[in-house]
């Protein structure tokens, strides 16, 4: 997180925040819900009907003014210090204001500003106690701004109220929405329901984050039925909530039938083995997701095992994470011989790493991974071993590298971008991974190719190849042996 992530509000007052600003006309209320003035005339009591909460009258003085005297006009309407962050930051594309203590009326006092700002595509809201009339103000400024595409209000205990005014907001599917954050909101089953019900019809948001809230079976009911019925999400994080096997089995039969989805995390749950039975026969059927997260749901070698007959018939699951679930090297096992059954697998990352495995485990698996390349099982370590000596990574895969591109007179980005098909300076884990394991040229394992995925930046899925162009590679490799004496 950047410094200014964490920035406090700079403690200006009032009067220095007033002294800044430019004599305003009366007539303007700038597009808030503020107290009507004894100074105000007559005739503004008469249009006041027809005006919304984020509304202005002048609308001419309006689009002369700059964002920052209408953001500092805002403030001093709706009676609030300004966020001097946000004024230093209201022309970048991201603007993280987490755990700035805005409250309701510094948030209408941004909303204000939002509607007619044109820059800002992130906003970051986290942990900012904006409670209802916050929130109401954030969706009607979405009402008229076009360019706001992703908004993170998570751990502001929105509650029912909120859920409530989101939803109302979601089922009008008329803004540029695509990513929205809601952790940690205090959400229950009746918020369940009310989101659900938006989504059902909603196709504009595309990631959603309702982690760490409290939805239990009930819940996982309306986000089944909602799952079934959406043609827009592509990500869901229903992590750390209160599912049990009922809202679990709900949830995966959803998954059935759903045509978008990609990515879903619900770790953190009680799925148990009937959830893993249930999420079996979701992936039995399931033709999209490509990354499922079920750590730490009290899955055993049973629920393992159900999970495995599904990954029998599936051609788009990537990655699989049970971390921290009570498996043992039976589970594992089913795991693998489940990837070695199926030559249409794509299976890319499984995540066991809390099991103790055999070498003949070992052995299996390099077979797996001889018919599957792009497949990688991370485990704790061998039986009997400590997880540091289990695994030998043997020479510095970047040494091996640069040897072979000094002996070709090409340089390493070139090599990398060689095993590319597009040419392209980024390319998928799994291609990339089954590109380096197939290459003759240079002896390399799997747990080498590890190494260098996470040295290429690994993000979403993705290396990147940009990252070495201007790094220095002599201090990447390995020490010589006589360097390494004193140690």
């Amino acid at each position: 997180m950047d410094d200014d992530d964490n920035e406090p509000v700079e403690s200006e007052t009032k009067d220095e925040a007033e002294a800044e600003l430019t004599p305003q006309n009366s007539d303007v209320t700038l597009y808030c819900e503020a107290e009507i003035l004894p100074s105000v005339e007559k005739e503004k009591a008469a249009r006041e009907d027809s005006e919304t909460d984020l509304e202005i009258e002048d609308t001419e003085k309006f689009f002369n003014i700059g964002q920052k005297e209408l953001y500092l006009e805002a403030c001093k309407l709706v009676g609030v210090v300004p966020a001097s962050y946000f004024i230093r930051n209201m022309e970048e594309s991201c603007v993280n204001l987490n755990h700035h203590g805005l409250g309701p009326m510094g948030t209408k006092a941004i909303a204000i500003t939002l509607v007619s700002n044109t820059t800002v595509l992130k906003l970051e809201l986290g942990d900012n106690c904006i409670q209802e009339e916050g929130i109401m103000s954030l969706m009607e400024m979405l009402h008229e701004n076009y360019y706001l595409q992703e908004l993170n209000v998570s751990d502001n205990n929105l509650g029912l109220e909120g859920a409530r005014i989101i939803s109302n907001f979601l089922q009008e599917n008329n803004s540029s929405l695509w990513k929205l954050k809601l952790s940690g909101n205090s959400f229950k089953e009746e918020c369940a329901a009310l989101l659900c019900q938006a989504l059902s019809s909603n196709y504009r948001i595309r990631s959603l984050n309702l982690s760490h809230n409290e939805f239990s079976d009930i819940g996982g009911e309306h986000l089944g039925q909602m799952l079934a019925l959406n043609v827009g999400l592509q990500s869901l994080n229903l992590s750390w909530n209160r599912f049990n096997i009922r809202g679990a089995v709900a949830l995966c039969n959803g998954l059935r039938s759903n045509v978008t989805l990609k990515k879903l995390d619900v770790s953190m749950n009680g799925f148990g083995n009937e959830g893993a039975l249930a999420l079996g026969d979701a992936l039995r059927l399931n033709s999209c997701l490509v990354y499922v997260d079920v750590s730490r749901n009290g899955i055993t070698n049973e629920g393992a095992s159900k999970i495995s007959k599904g990954l029998e018939n599936n051609e788009c699951l990537q990655v699989l994470k049970l971390f921290l679930n009570p498996l043992s090297l039976e589970g594992a096992y089913s795991l693998i011989m489940a990837i070695k059954r199926n030559p249409k697998s794509r299976m890319e990352d499984i995540d066991i790493s809390n099991v103790l495995v055999s070498e003949q485990f070992v052995k299996v698996l390099d077979g797996v991974c001889a018919i599957h390349p792009q497949l990688d099982v991370v485990y704790k370590g061998l039986q009997g071993l400590s997880a540091k000596k289990s695994i030998s990574l043997g020479t510095n895969p970047m040494r091996l590298i640069q040897s072979y591109t000094e002996q070709k007179k090409i340089s390493v980005v070139e090599f990398f971008r060689s095993l590319n098909p597009t040419g392209l300076m980024t390319m998928p884990v799994g291609d990339f991974r089954k590109a380096m394991i197939q290459q003759s040229n240079i002896p390399i394992n799997r747990y080498q190719v590890r190494e260098l995925i996470k040295k290429l930046d690994e993000k979403k899925g993705v290396v990147n190849f940009s990252s070495l162009e201007k790094e220095d590679l002599s201090k990447t490799v390995e020490p010589k042996p006589e360097e390494l004496q004193s140690t």
